[in-house]
């Protein structure tokens, strides 16, 4: 009964009932949501009145507006007003289809349709407009929202919003009137809405669809590309959108006057005198006098000149940028306003979010510790030691101000999983049945130790290794690790088996260095080679002792352990083998990788990667096949099959190499967020022989790069592209635990 109908409807009821009859009683009859105490505090209806119909309605009006109710009647028996409700069900369900995932979020922040509410139509309608706002704006235009109810019981119900998306619109033509100095290609990176390329659907390509939550930030965009060539006097029009809906296409219009292009005349720093060298910072700066005017130049030396006084304990500091355009001569000056603010201490850090690490273990690599001066620089190398961890999926740390020289930090974490299990049972042709586990955790009980234990039995061996490493000993600079193992190892022209132990100490230097000593025994056997390997090599050992002394350093200023964006990762060694046992050789192996993020630049999370390999190794004795040079395999040469490209003998048996170089130039860029899948695109290039590089070989090819719950997993499909005949290429790999 809708609520427009109540006054005729108290009216007939109440017909008969005398003017001046009294009220004996109130009664409800329905009451769920609110108590009748407080229904009859609301009406204003109380025993002794007289029944006054205007005031009967008002009552049922008040009550409507509660919102609870869809029906309310009221009869009178004997000076007793019965007031009867029907109250609107609960949304025990809500539901939405027609829409992806990644949607959904956003949805329920808007919709304000939620489990518990009681159902009202009025919200429900709001919803769908809302709805169809966002689709818009998302470029789907004619967005069809229907709701579906279904009752599952008198009071209860669900909900289902069914949801068309509609059809994008498609830019087909975008103009940009004025353009002289500039051209459509230096924007059409940085906007969002551009004109559809051809084969738009596929990767890479502009499809060309309209997006109108960045279509008024467009012109900014194209301003700022404008302001970063040095036209200052810039004007860009607002968007102007035609939209053809007989077949979704559009028209996509700017009007813009370029104006004069500026250069830098005069560089000022105006601050308090003993803070900073004004002469020694302005040669730091990236704009420097008589450079052309650019925007991202200037920003750049803003955040360099707040950080360098911010590392000075001015958390707070502010740089204002006054630029004095001189429109005549087309010249700039630029004045750095810079306001420090008061000197601030660390007062406190508190650890948050850790269920497992323990406090101290994340302390130790906080640069920061309470009474110390704040530093913006510690403050973020401090981020970037804790993600090189590798315990932690992501590391924040706050700053929140507790006086006007004091300061709280905040370190939140969001721990990873660090550990894994697994285990499998196979058959081979020659070794017959396999069984393997392992067990490994990278922060056993929180405490930063890494631990793993693998074992695998054929039915002709048994081979496995139990390793530990402590990185901090007593949170002190020091590591120390070992390793006990007996490996088998299938190579093409032999087998080989190494049984062994070794053990390394280690030392920070700062907090990118590190130096280590690691001195490794081992036993190795040599098997099944074949007979031109035997005849190849008259002095071979089947059985050899290896003892050997490798000294290392290595540096890494990365921002994170498995997925970098910033930084360089480098190390070096040299293995000694002759401190006793019957190999005597030199071996050095060097690595070095660059990391670059280019989201800051250009709004999208792509990564640049260039890695690189040297191997070099020197006879002084009796030099093993096994210790020797090989390329092949994804840790190394992609494309080809694990430690298969290396010098031959004349019957084409690998007798391995003694110079190595191999490097990879590598992009990687999202491919569903939010499962954390990635993908790259890569190009290796390897060259190895005896004393020269003799053999080169090439591969390129897709990856597949997965942050799964069990840890990182990489697919790898790649093809050669420099080869020879007789190669064994591999166009199909995976591997667990390593960094991409």
């Amino acid at each position: 009964m809708k609520k427009v109908l109540l006054p005729f409807i108290c009216a007939a009821v109440l017909a008969n009932v005398s003017i001046a009859k009294t009220i004996e009683a109130v009664k409800f009859n329905g009451l769920v949501y609110l108590s009748q105490e407080t229904a009859m505090d609301m009406i204003g209806l109380h025993p002794g009145q007289e029944i006054d119909i205007e005031k009967v309605d008002e009552a049922v009006r008040i009550l409507f507006r509660q919102q609870y109710f869809d029906d309310i009647w009221i009869e009178e028996d004997n000076g007793t007003l019965i007031i009867n409700v029907k109250e609107k069900p609960i949304i025990a369900k809500v539901e939405f289809s027609g829409i992806g995932e990644n949607d959904k979020d956003s949805i329920n922040s808007f919709t304000n349709v939620k489990k518990g509410e009681i159902y009202d139509q009025t919200k429900i309608e709001f919803a769908k407009e809302q709805l169809k706002k966002f689709y818009e704006l998302k470029g789907f235009f004619d967005t069809v929202v229907d709701v579906e109810t279904n009752s599952l019981n008198d009071k209860s119900l669900e909900v289902k919003f069914l949801i068309n998306r509609g059809e994008n619109i498609i830019i087909k033509d975008l103009e940009i009137y004025g353009l002289d100095e500039l051209k459509y290609r230096d924007f059409e990176p940085y906007i969002s809405n551009k004109e559809r390329e051809f084969m738009g659907w596929f990767w890479g390509r502009n499809d060309g669809k309209v997006n109108l939550f960045e279509l008024e930030s467009d012109s900014a965009k194209i301003k700022d590309i404008y302001y970063k060539y040095g036209y200052l006097d810039a004007n860009i029009s607002s968007p102007y959108l035609r939209v053809y809906f007989d077949n979704y296409n559009a028209k996509l219009q700017y009007r813009v006057e370029e104006g004069q292009r500026y250069k830098i005349g005069n560089i000022t720093i105006e601050i308090p005198s003993g803070f900073i060298d004004t002469d020694k910072m302005q040669q730091s700066f990236s704009l420097q006098n008589k450079d052309t005017f650019n925007i991202l130049k200037l920003r750049r030396d803003v955040k360099y000149l707040e950080d360098t006084i911010a590392d000075k304990g001015y958390a707070y500091v502010k740089v204002y940028p006054d630029i004095k355009k001189d429109e005549q001569n087309h010249i700039v000056d630029v004045i750095y306003k810079v306001v420090p603010g008061d000197k601030v201490y660390i007062r406190d850090v508190r650890i948050m979010g850790n269920s497992m690490t323990i406090d101290r273990v994340i302390r130790r690599d906080v640069f920061l510790a309470p009474r110390d001066l704040y530093s913006r620089t510690d403050l973020a190398e401090s981020r970037n030691a804790l993600r090189r961890t590798s315990y932690f999926e992501d590391v924040t740390i706050k700053e929140e101000r507790v006086s006007k020289d004091e300061v709280d930090l905040i370190v939140d974490v969001k721990e990873r999983q660090t550990g894994a299990i697994g285990g499998g049972i196979g058959y081979g042709s020659s070794d017959g049945f396999l069984i393997n586990a392992y067990l490994s955790e990278t922060n056993v009980l929180g405490s930063g130790i890494s631990a793993s234990v693998n074992v695998e039995r054929t039915d002709k061996e048994l081979s496995g290794s139990i390793s530990a490493t402590n990185p901090r000993i007593f949170d002190s600079v020091y590591s120390l690790g070992g390793s006990i193992y007996r490996r088998d190892y299938d190579y093409y022209d032999y087998d080989e088996i190494s049984t062994g132990f070794y053990v390394t100490l280690g030392r920070r230097i700062g907090r990118y260095v590190s130096v280590s000593g690691r001195y490794t025994y081992e036993q190795s056997e040599l098997s099944d080679l074949t007979e031109s390997l035997k005849y190849d090599k008259s002095g071979l050992l089947e059985k050899s002792i290896k003892s050997s002394v490798t000294p290392s350093i290595s540096y890494n200023d990365t921002d994170d352990y498995y997925l970098p964006r910033r930084g360089i990762t480098a190390s070096t060694s040299l293995e000694f083998a002759g401190a006793g046992g019957d190999q005597k050789f030199l071996k050095s192996i060097s690595r070095f990788a660059t990391f670059y993020g280019l989201e800051d630049a250009i709004g999208y999370d792509l990564i640049l990667r260039y890695k690189a390999q040297f191997g070099w190794i020197k006879e002084n004795g009796y030099l093993p096949y096994n210790e020797k040079l090989y390329l092949g395999g994804v840790g190394s040469l992609r494309g080809f099959e694990s430690n298969s490209i290396a010098p031959m003998n004349s019957n084409g048996s690998l007798t391995g190499g003694k110079i190595s170089f191999l490097n990879s130039v590598e992009a990687s860029f999202p491919l569903v967020d939010r499962i954390k899948m990635r993908a790259s695109l890569f190009f290796d290039y390897g060259m190895i022989g005896e004393s020269g590089f003799d053999k080169k070989r090439a591969s390129a090819g897709i990856g597949i790069e997965w942050m799964s719950p069990m840890g990182p997993i990489q697919f790898v499909f790649a093809k050669p592209v420099i080869k020879e005949d007789g190669d064994r290429t591999s166009s199909f790999e995976f591997t667990m635990g390593r960094q991409f």
